[in-house]
């Protein structure tokens, strides 16, 4: 591996989340509170530490696939621990394996918690917890790659950390790698911007505002509230927080084609439209089970709840509106389904993605047909009008074969370390390797993860990071063939 490169990309990476702390070290000192020193000396233990590594490798710019990987993996570790040091510092999460579950889930947009009491951290440390879904809702690296020189092999970066199921899709923008990484963060920062614009008009401060729209656009789901959304109780902010989680799910190749006048290629998108009609059939069908139940007074209240929870769950955001574990078993029976789904590859959602049930789905239709109905048929699997390969088709099974190994081993790693119930254990790794942040049971939308022993913690902590990565990235390290020339 080329160490000199993986260290300039390193020493970019932290030069780029201490300067990111300016923002939040403003905010304290808007709302004169005694964070602004602890985010002030973690910025300047951070760049200290970036700047040298940046200005003695400057001139190393070999990248190749081991290093992209392991830059991507380590990366993301690396950035989750240090961006802990401003709460270890000022006090606001004492432990450093606190401080680095609660970063690293927010770099990975999960949003789980171990914060019992979120109102009472100051506007400077909330404001910096919220700020890592906005830098990670679009993948921190694709950030760090603008300030890279061009053709440095950022591909191979991008390509590691890149959603699942892009590799499904084939989406891409254009040939220069910069050059996609600013349209898609102008698209990201636009959405953010128009929803911060919508709160704030609805009444919302400004601070809520922006915190908010960072958890709702990169579908993350911190709150500056302990009840989250709920705290609100506002059907106007719970519809546009559903817009923009929608929104969120969809791959941002289709916004740029939108955005260039390419409607032809939003219509044909097989993925999208398998999207908006999970959307449909899960929001009707909690909706519809809420409102027999009498759950909920009205029919459009029960619509409104519903819809929330089944958006925030299915875009992987985690944002709560009320207690669904108070709903009947068979809401709550769909609303586990949604949790193994996922949006859109390319969007900034987690989970197993529609796509790989696209092509599953396809699959078996396709060899029932052949093995029971048509035994001389020839049948293939297309996406976007365009065939599958076979080998694709592999991937995407395995894809979800792994996944639902990871949370059946998982579920029992965390039943023997920490002694949970079995709904609990399970849901544990469902919401942080599907990145979703709230589950069941003991991590429930009314509780936290802060009773979880320091083991669970960093157990949970790799789940999250294997989930939000290319999840054969973080987990090809493990492959002893990796680390030899």
């Amino acid at each position: 591996m080329n160490f000199g490169t993986i260290a300039n990309v390193l020493g970019t990476l932290l030069l780029v989340t201490g300067s990111s702390m300016v923002l939040p070290a403003i905010c304290s000192a808007l709302y004169r509170e005694d964070d602004l020193g602890a985010i002030g000396v973690a910025a300047a233990i951070i760049v200290a530490i970036g700047l040298p590594l940046k200005r003695v490798f400057r001139n190393n710019h070999q990248l190749d696939i081991k290093d992209g990987l392991f830059i991507a993996t380590f990366g993301w570790v690396i950035i989750s621990a240090f961006s802990a040091l401003p709460f270890v510092i000022y006090g606001a999460i004492p432990s450093f394996t606190d401080a680095f579950f609660e970063m690293m889930s927010g770099y990975t947009t999960t949003g789980a918690t171990i914060l019992t009491n979120i109102e009472a951290v100051p506007h400077g440390l909330l404001f910096w917890r919220s700020q890592t879904h906005l830098l990670g809702g679009m993948g921190f690296l694709t950030l760090t790659l603008i300030f890279l020189p061009h053709g440095m092999g950022g591909v191979r970066i991008f390509r590691a950390e890149s959603s699942p199921g892009q590799v499904i899709t084939k989406d891409k923008f254009m040939a220069r790698n910069k050059d996609t990484m600013v349209w898609l963060w102008g698209i990201y920062l636009a959405l953010n911007l128009l929803q911060t614009i919508l709160f704030y008009l609805g009444d919302m401060s400004l601070f809520d505002s922006l915190c908010h729209a960072f958890g709702t656009v990169s579908t993350s789901g911190y709150s500056t509230k302990n009840a989250s959304l709920g705290y609100y109780n506002s059907a106007y902010f719970d519809w546009v927080t559903i817009l923009f989680m929608v929104l969120g799910g969809v791959t941002f190749v289709l916004f740029y084609m939108m955005v260039k006048g390419e409607w032809q290629q939003v219509r044909v998108n097989t993925e999208f439209r398998w999207y908006l009609c999970f959307l449909i059939f899960f929001c009707g069908s909690v909706s519809l089970i809420l409102w027999t139940n009498t759950t909920h007074t009205t029919f459009w209240d029960s619509l409104r709840y519903g819809t929330f929870q089944v958006v925030s769950i299915l875009t992987t955001t985690g944002f709560t509106t009320t207690d669904y574990e108070l709903w009947p078993q068979s809401a709550q029976m769909f609303l586990i389904v949604v949790c193994f789904i996922g949006a859109c590859a390319g969007s900034t959602t987690s989970g197993i993605k529609v796509v790989h049930y696209v092509v599953i789905i396809k699959y078996m239709y396709a060899t029932i047909k052949r093995i029971f109905l048509q035994p001389m048929s020839v049948s293939t699997i297309r996406l976007n009008g365009r065939p599958v390969e076979a080998s694709i088709v592999d991937l995407a099974i395995c894809y979800f074969i792994i996944n639902i190994f990871l949370v059946l081993f998982g579920g029992c790693f965390m039943i023997l370390t920490d002694d949970l119930d079995y709904i609990t254990a399970t849901s544990s790794i469902v919401a942080t390797l599907m990145n979703i942040g709230p589950g069941f049971g003991d991590i429930g939308p009314s509780e936290n993860y802060a009773f979880l022993s320091d083991t669970g913690k960093w157990f949970l902590s790799w789940n999250m990071l294997v989930g939000r990565l290319e999840m054969f990235s973080a987990l090809v390290i493990f492959y002893p063939a990796f680390w030899k020339k």
